[in-house]
């Protein structure tokens, strides 16, 4: 905030006292620039925004502060033009704080002078725009998407009227969009389907608020075709009002080829050329020659490039023709032994036997982009190629087809044209997750894993409040195992669900065992998200309760980590309200490492925030961390939620914490992590250093070190 004396000299008397006071009170953010443009003074709310005290900005031009790569030059030069003119001038800015965030602000740029009876100058007053902006940006974003979208989609009101459709909608149906305004989409209706199924999908709708399956429809010109459809509810916040969104694809050309390859046996009826059972075949053939003879052998899969939309463009039947020529053009572009495969719509597969190298994948890429000729149309397509080369790839036939399509996706990520080579080493690191995976399964039968406790203390009176529980996996060769040598295989994998149950019911058991001991402890849990949106977590929670009806749900508190990219934050949302009505306490972990945290912060039921650990560690010395430790415990007071802090190592860190606010801790310098036999020798040396020490002052370590 401003001193008195920071303030540019005003004119004296009762009303430019009042001037000056609203200056310094406006939201509003306000400059005075002298005649030369330099700054002379700045309102406390502009302190705030730019994270600029006055010190640094008196005397300087605002370009020397506040304008960044993006700020929009020709604004800059109309401001300059205008106010050279003496003429009042207003422009949307986009300026950027001390520590290089941006910001939208609408300026309005007002000369001063002797009109005033002031010396010359100009006062400048801004208003925070940045919320508008991305709204714009997000509209923006939100309208391209739904027009350039290969995707048809329609939007329909509450009576199932058609609002709007998108291009692709015309594209594929045939319909104007003015044709259909107004109208019901069963305008599409083929006619195929019974009242009952469209009755099951609005069932669907209505209780679920989605729907996704296939669909037969017709075109205007009186063609059916199938369309892969999901349609979602979208509620307002007004009561009663909601609309329908349907987006489809036809999908009338895959079904085709499946009825195809269902008809086939081993060549492929619109190229003649081998299909996929013959191709594997050969393949397997190839494979056991080249082993006994030392050979090596090449997988090539061969995708070409946006065929999809040329069909769509084009026209199926000319896309036929297409592929008949591109499959002629392989096959004599090969040697005597070689095999080319259509094995899907616009995909190859090619064996090559003893390649030479490159050149042959840019002789088959050159192949597919020369020229076609159809009646008066010339048409050039690119195409993308993986490669996989065996005995370097040791896999079976189907793992080779598969590696060469996994190279293929990355040639695409290139771009056009390309071809790339896939990558043995790293699959080799998605079969040890599998190996490790395979591993934790047997653990989690055998009794391997346990959970350790780490102390959670107030710093006000010592307390001890409770543990959090902390997994540790006892590997029968490798010894005791921390969690980031084994979670990280585990996220996202058929293992996460059953382990967590594990989990939640060890830790509701500890704490059974501490209540019967006397010992009225807390003890938090942390919970992945795939966990926590299982269908059977709240009725597995809820007979794991029943089974221990001496515990107290309201000493159970289930940390949710907010780094997590929760998939449906409705869903996470109903689940932990759901908990808090069981008694439990819920937790949001880790705050401030995630993308999302005030969305969280607002939207999730949460009665504790815990600071994570990277920023307290390093908060004495970084005063970035130390801002980011201030801003969570200010937003957990606005909130009216209690903080905890991880990482605390010392007694400074601690003092600081409850400075800021923050009464809740927890890391080494109070205890590191124990076996839960432990944990009530532990609980009671803490209670007793407590008493001898005092209140007000935390005991110290009793894990050695510098302890708090």
């Amino acid at each position: 905030m401003p001193k008195p004396t920071d303030a540019v000299a005003l004119p004296q008397g009762i009303e430019a006292k009042r001037l000056a006071v609203i200056a310094t009170a406006t939201p509003n953010l306000v400059l005075l620039l002298a005649a030369d443009g330099t700054i002379e003074w700045v309102n406390p709310s502009f302190e705030t925004q730019s994270g600029y005290p006055l010190s640094e900005l008196r005397g300087r031009r605002p370009c020397d502060r506040l304008y960044g790569p993006d700020t929009d030059r020709d604004a800059l030069a109309r401001i300059q033009q205008h106010l050279d003119q003496r003429l009042p001038v207003s422009e949307d800015i986009l300026q950027y704080t001390r520590h290089g965030t941006p910001y939208w602000v609408h300026a309005v740029c007002l000369p001063i002078g002797e009109a005033q009876g002031l010396a010359p100058g100009y006062v400048v007053i801004q208003n925070n725009i940045s919320d508008r902006k991305h709204s714009e940006r997000s509209l923006r974003i939100a309208a391209s998407v739904f027009d350039r979208s290969h995707e048809a989609i329609v939007i329909t009101d509450h009576n199932n009227r058609i609002l709007d459709v998108n291009p692709a909608f015309s594209r594929i149906t045939g319909y104007r969009r003015d044709e259909v305004l107004g109208l019901d989409p069963s305008i599409l209706s083929s006619g195929r389907h019974s009242a009952a199924y469209y009755r099951s999908m609005w069932q669907a709708i209505e209780k679920h608020d989605h729907w996704r399956g296939e669909i037969w429809n017709r075109r205007k010109n009186g063609e059916e075709y199938a369309e892969l459809l999901s349609i979602s509810r979208v509620h307002l916040d007004e009561p009663g009002q909601f609309y329908h969104v349907a987006a489809f694809s036809d999908i009338t050309a895959l079904k085709n080829h499946a009825r195809e390859l269902n008809r086939a046996a081993n060549y492929d009826e619109l190229t003649g050329l081998p299909n996929r059972q013959r191709l594997e075949e050969r393949l397997r053939t190839a494979r056991r020659h080249a082993e006994r003879q030392g050979r090596t052998l090449s997988v090539c899969y061969l995708d070409i490039d946006g065929f999809k939309a040329f069909n769509d463009r084009m026209g199926h039947a000319l896309g036929d023709q297409v592929l008949r020529v591109l499959a002629d053009r392989l096959s004599r572009t090969l040697r005597s032994g070689d095999t080319v495969a259509r094995i899907a719509g616009d995909e190859f597969v090619i064996l090559l036997q003893n390649d030479h190298g490159e050149a042959v994948y840019h002789r088959i890429l050159a192949t597919i982009n020369e020229p076609i000729e159809i009646g008066s149309q010339s048409i050039r397509l690119t195409a993308s190629l993986g490669i996989t080369h065996f005995p370097e790839d040791g896999a079976e036939v189907e793992g080779l087809i598969r590696h060469a399509d996994q190279a293929m996706y990355s040639a695409k990520e290139k771009g056009r044209n390309q071809f790339h080579m896939f990558d043995p080493g790293l699959d080799e690191c998605r079969r040890q997750r599998r190996n490790q995976l395979m591993e934790l399964s047997r653990a989690l039968e055998h009794g391997e894993l346990e959970l350790f406790f780490q102390p959670q203390v107030r710093v006000s009176d010592n307390a001890l409040i409770g543990f959090e529980a902390l997994i540790r996996w006892r590997h029968p060769e490798r010894g005791l195992l921390l969690p980031h040598q084994f979670l990280p295989a585990v996220a996202d994998s058929h293992l996460e669900t059953p382990l967590g149950q594990w989990v939640l019911k060890e830790a509701l058991q500890q704490l059974n065992l501490w209540r019967a001991a006397g010992e009225s402890l807390g003890v938090s849990i942390n919970i992945s998200v795939q966990h926590l949106l299982d269908r059977n977590f709240v009725p597995h929670l809820e007979d794991y309760l029943h089974s221990h009806p001496d515990v107290d749900p309201g000493s159970i508190t289930l940390e949710v980590l907010e780094t997590a990219a929760l998939k449906d934050l409705k869903r996470a949302s109903e689940v932990l309200t759901r908990c808090q009505g069981l008694g439990l306490q819920v937790a949001l972990d880790d705050f401030g490492t995630g993308f999302s945290s005030l969305t969280y912060l607002r939207t999730l039921p949460v009665d504790l925030i815990k600071i994570d650990q990277s920023f307290v560690l390093n908060m004495l010395d970084d005063a970035s961390d130390r801002a980011i430790v201030e801003s969570v415990i200010f937003l957990a007071q606005r909130f009216a939620h209690p903080v905890l802090a991880e990482g605390v190592e010392t007694m400074e860190h601690a003092s600081v914490l409850r400075e800021m606010g923050c009464n809740l801790v927890q890391g080494f310098g109070i205890a590191r992590p124990m076996p839960a036999a432990d944990t009530l020798a532990w609980a009671r040396q803490w209670r007793g250093q407590a008493q001898r020490q005092g209140a007000g002052r935390l005991s110290p370590s009793l894990t050695g070190g510098e302890g708090i």
